[in-house]
C-alpha cells in the first residue's frame, strides 16, 4: 500500500543526493582556482565558497544520502525477492561505490574547509564525472534489469567515461587558449 510513496521518496532523495554530488566538486574547483587569485580576491571568494560548500554538503547532500539509503532499505524489506536477483546485486555494488565516492568527497570537503589543497582543478573536473558514471550505471540497471547485456553495458560505461575524459581535456585546452 505504501510502496509507491516509499519509492517516490527514495527517488526524490537519490536525485537531491546526486545534485549535491554533482555540484560540490564544482565548488571545490572554484575554491582551488580562487586560491590562485590575488590575495584580495581570494579573501572574498574563499570564505564564500566554503560557506556555500558547507551548506550544500550538510543541509542537502548528507541528509539526502542518508534518506535515500533508508528508503532503499525499506523498499528491500518490502520486496525481499529483489535480493535474489543479479541486477540488484550489481546495483548494490555500484551503490557501495557511490557511498565510497561520497565518503572520499567528504574527505576532500574537510581538507578544503581547512584550506588544504591536495588536488588540482583538473583532477576535480575528472572527479566530478565519477558521480555521472555511477548514476548511468545504477539507472540503467534499475530500468533494464535482466534485459541488460552486461558486457555491452560495461563497454558503454567505459565509453562514456572516455568521452567525458576527453571532453574535460578539450575544455582545458580551449580554456588555456583564451
Amino acid at each position: 500500500m505504501y510502496y509507491n510513496y516509499i519509492k517516490a521518496l527514495h527517488l526524490i532523495f537519490v536525485i537531491t543526493w546526486f545534485a549535491g554530488l554533482f555540484y560540490i566538486p564544482r565548488l571545490f574547483i572554484y575554491h582551488i582556482e580562487a586560491s590562485k587569485k590575488t590575495e584580495q580576491e581570494a579573501a572574498i571568494l574563499i570564505p564564500q565558497l566554503k560557506m556555500m560548500s558547507r551548506r550544500l554538503w550538510y543541509i542537502i547532500t548528507w541528509p539526502s544520502a542518508i534518506l535515500a539509503i533508508l528508503f532503499a532499505a525499506w523498499l528491500l524489506v518490502l520486496m525481499p525477492s529483489w535480493l535474489s536477483q543479479g541486477w540488484m546485486h550489481l546495483k548494490l555494488t555500484f551503490v557501495v561505490f557511490l557511498v565510497m565516492y561520497h565518503v572520499k568527497t567528504h574527505q576532500m570537503f574537510l581538507k578544503l574547509q581547512k584550506d588544504v589543497i591536495s588536488y588540482s582543478s583538473m583532477f576535480m573536473r575528472v572527479w566530478n564525472e565519477g558521480a555521472t558514471l555511477l548514476l548511468f550505471a545504477i539507472v540503467f540497471l534499475v530500468i533494464l534489469k535482466d534485459s541488460l547485456n552486461w558486457i555491452g553495458g560495461l563497454l558503454g560505461l567505459l565509453g562514456l567515461g572516455i568521452i567525458l575524459y576527453f571532453g574535460i581535456r578539450l575544455y582545458k585546452k580551449t580554456r588555456k587558449e583564451k
